[in-house]
């Protein structure tokens, strides 16, 4: 995995997004949108952000087969 910064950042972005679905799922409570307003543009912005994230995380799976032994 090329730069660590960037990674741990989108990892901590994406964990972000999957704890908001999470509560999303289990309570119908959307904390992105309970913090920055519905749909707003910061709103927006930071659903941009996460799904960016996870296609930038799905890189991962490639450095899964360079850690084997």
């Amino acid at each position: 995995m090329g730069n660590k910064i960037i990674d741990g950042i989108a990892l901590t972005i994406a964990i972000i997004g999957a704890i908001n679905w999470g509560l999303i799922g289990l309570f119908r409570f959307d904390l992105v949108a309970f913090i920055f307003g519905e749909m707003s543009w910061f709103s927006r912005i930071i659903y941009t952000l996460v799904g960016l994230c996870g296609l930038y995380l799905i890189t991962f799976y490639m450095h899964l087969s360079d850690n084997r032994d």
